[in-house]
């Protein structure tokens, strides 16, 4: 998009000006992306030589630049194919959806009318069952100036939003521009981190910056990504967060820059979920059954002209409110917002998992974006998620039970070559060498099986039934992407109400599916507290090898944190009994020198627990709280609330839980914090295999699988007693090991680390 033109896909522009009617989301199998696409290529291997097959078309309205590429053209028939592929019966597909395919056909036709200067042209809709393998042609004889006049009638629907954007654009980005750092000045290492940010993007580069809490990091990395947004050319800014709170620092952060540049029309979305955003859980997501999915596109524009209009930061409330003025359902206006919007705000799998919306969008609109990811230290353990998934054998077990007929025999297969795994292996643990071919056969089985079985009986949709199908579909769909970077492993459980076993495809190095994600984007920055060694992330994630690297100087000065090492005490599994009175005598006596607000963090809740209980009969006049196992939002609340301006008290947690990082303690509230923990990953059969991967892949197998991983999790947690620049407190590192030299170097640089006076 320029100040001359606006350009738009074929595809975006009907979405626009052709979708009318209910939002309709009833479950329909509909094809894979390899099932589409094997299908556009079984309908073009039927035609003619001199059929034509993906054809690049362009045309012109205004300033409007309207491009796509046809499916296909018949020079002898002169007919224009839409290839459309379906499973069910295409009679239940609704009129709305049809009406769209209409719309890019018949503008493909007038684009290819024009490029080819035919004064007559057959439009075909072509909707290709894939499992029948037939094809429904339905066609009309269109003459090139009932479609041109078709064309400038959508266009003309869209010109005046264009323009609207065009001239939005311009002045965004005349007013980011000019714009000044919302504050007097910047706080000392906030600018260094600025500076990087801007420096990435103005090279194109990827950036990991290793930033201290405290300086401002949110505000000094969306400050300068909106200025490179200006100089940069680009059309978005996504803020990726793995928490709620990193969200909302955001969307505070960008009130205050749209405070401080009063003319700046600066569009910010929050993204949510869409189980938190949804207003009737209880009804389907169509007309017949919640209000808000009926006529949602035909009041569409208005309540996305409102939102837009407002001047608002659209967080989730403001959307909602907009959206139940309107009638339609908060959600999906979110999504149409995200198009619209110049900065979004969301969770991560909103960009990088396997499919994600904003990354969906970036690739569909060409959009150039950059991208900024919060707290990254979260990117390793929360990648490896997105592309791992697994089977219960219970789970096929009762499904095989109430199944319909016609489902019977392939979840029998299925079930007799889940049997034959489980013969391979003598333990409770097995990885496999490669996939077993005969079970993901019979997976494929089912996964057809149940999709032609739905696609049948939507009306009768079983909520079990469905959940085991996308549960068999996001298995198989990884399977075809296998490779060194995962593991297929089976584990058997011999007692509880999940007795059984369950398969699993478990990512180990999330870098081969992120590489696309970060190549699509124009720069993509991480940062943390906590990414050393800057290696550890770059490996693992697949970081482009031109990615900078910076450690911003801390604020902070070694007087205000006293680090002391507590090395006569091991916390190693077999030692921990003899270690609960010496670190609740430690705890006392720095509680006796300087009373206030400690957090102790410990390894596990059973090892919290003991301690906790042992220094209450030894020290029972000093007050102490614990990390509950179960924990909501209030439980959380009430354990921070225990940290006062003017309480004192020990609160008991477990390392890498919900205190260990993104919480703000300063000043009195949190003076001091006791790590009894290296925070090592658990030796079991899986880390041991992530182990032995991790050597094989990068040749740092304990260090990539348990050290580094460890130690992120006591900086982090260590961190939350320094937060300004006032801010003085003490640190106990527990374990006779932080006084190697290796674990030593994985600790911030401007601490000094001191042994305790035992």
């Amino acid at each position: 998009m320029s100040a001359r033109r606006y350009t738009i896909a074929v595809r975006a522009l009907c979405e626009f000006t052709a979708k009318v009617g209910d939002l309709d989301l009833r479950f329909t199998p509909s094809p894979t992306a390899q099932e589409g696409m094997a299908g556009h290529a079984t309908v073009t291997s039927r035609r003619d030589d001199d059929y034509q097959r993906e054809i690049s078309l362009s045309g012109d309205f205004g300033p409007l630049h309207v491009r796509g590429r046809a499916d296909g053209y018949d020079p002898a028939r002169r007919q224009l194919d839409e290839i459309k592929t379906y499973r069910g019966e295409l009679d239940k597909m609704p009129a709305n959806h049809r009406q769209l395919h209409w719309a890019q056909a018949r503008i493909y036709g007038h684009l290819l009318c024009q490029q080819l200067n035919l004064p007559m042209l057959r439009v075909a809709l072509v909707y290709f069952d894939i499992v029948s393998q037939k094809e429904t042609i339905m066609h009309e004889e269109c003459t090139a100036e009932a479609l041109r006049l078709f064309f400038e009638q959508h266009c003309a629907l869209f010109l005046d939003w264009a323009e609207q954007e065009m001239a939005h654009r311009a002045s965004r980005d005349a007013q980011l521009t000019s714009m000044a750092f919302p504050h007097a000045d910047f706080r000392p290492g906030q600018r260094q981190l600025a500076e990087a940010m801007y420096k990435a993007s103005s090279r194109g580069c990827g950036l990991l910056a290793q930033a201290p809490t405290g300086i401002g990091k949110t505000v000094g990395s969306l400050f300068p990504m909106l200025k490179a947004t200006a100089a940069h050319g680009l059309d978005k800014l996504f803020f990726l967060a793995a928490k709620v709170p990193g969200r909302q620092m955001a969307l505070d952060a960008c009130a205050i820059l749209k405070d401080s540049a009063p003319l700046l029309p600066l569009r910010v979305l929050e993204l949510s979920a869409k189980s938190s955003a949804c207003e009737h859980p209880d009804k389907a997501c169509h007309g017949e059954s919640c209000p808000l999915a009926k006529g949602f596109y035909d009041r569409l524009p208005l309540a996305r002209e409102v939102a837009l209009a407002s001047g608002l930061i659209l967080d989730k409330e403001a959307v909602r409110a907009i959206a139940l003025q309107q009638g339609i359902c908060p959600y999906y206006l979110g999504m149409e917002l995200a198009r619209w919007s110049d900065v979004v705000i969301g969770d991560y799998n909103y960009y990088f998992d396997l499919s994600a919306m904003l990354y969906g969008m970036t690739l569909a609109h060409d959009w150039k974006v950059n991208v900024l990811v919060d707290e990254a230290h979260n990117m390793v353990s929360r990648a490896r998620s997105m592309y791992s998934a697994e089977l219960a054998q219970i789970d096929l077990k009762m499904l095989r039970k109430f199944a319909p007929d016609a489902l019977k025999k392939p979840l029998d297969r299925l079930s007799r070559q889940w049997t034959a795994l489980l013969k391979e292996q003598d333990g409770d643990y097995h990885v496999h060498a490669a996939l077993p071919d005969k079970f993901f056969g019979a997976l494929q089985g089912v996964a057809t099986a149940i999709g032609d079985y739905l696609a049948d009986h939507a009306a009768a949709l079983d909520e079990d039934l469905q959940r085991f199908y996308f549960d068999v579909l996001l298995i198989n769909r990884l399977a075809e992407s296998f490779g060194e970077h995962s593991l297929f492993d089976v584990s058997k459980t011999n007692t509880g109400p999940t007795a059984g076993s369950t398969v699993c495809i478990r990512n180990i190095v999330p870098a081969p599916f992120l590489k696309e994600r970060f190549a699509a984007s124009h720069s993509t920055a991480l940062f943390s507290a906590t990414l050393s060694p800057w290696n550890y992330y770059s490996d693992t994630l697949g970081m482009p090898a031109d990615t900078a690297w910076v450690d911003v100087e801390s604020p902070f000065q070694a007087e205000q944190l006293s680090v002391r090492v507590a090395d006569t005490i091991s916390t190693r599994y077999q030692h921990r009994a003899a270690s609960l009175l010496p670190i609740a005598q430690l705890m006392a006596r720095q509680y006796a020198e300087t009373p206030g607000n400690y957090l102790a963090f410990f390894s596990s809740f059973d090892y919290m627990e003991k301690t906790a209980q042992l220094f209450a009969q030894h020290y029972p006049d000093v007050p102490i709280w614990q990390q509950p196992r179960r924990m909501d939002d209030g439980a959380r609340a009430q354990f921070l609330g225990r940290f006062g301006l003017d309480t004192r008290g020990i609160g008991f947690a477990v390392l890498g839980g919900a205190f260990g990082e993104g919480i703000d303690l300063p000043g009195a509230r949190l003076i001091g914090a006791f790590i009894a923990t290296l925070g090592l990953p658990q030796i079991n059969p899986v880390n041991e295999q992530i182990r032995q991967r991790m050597g094989d892949i990068f040749g740092a197998g304990y260090d990539y699988t348990y050290l580094y991983p460890g130690m992120q999790k006591v900086v982090q947690a260590a961190g939350r007693v320094i937060r300004t620049q006032s801010d003085k407190g003490v640190v106990y590192l527990i374990d006779d090991r932080f006084s190697r030299p290796e674990i030593r170097q994985l600790l911030p640089t401007w601490w000094d680390v001191q042994l305790a006076n035992q």
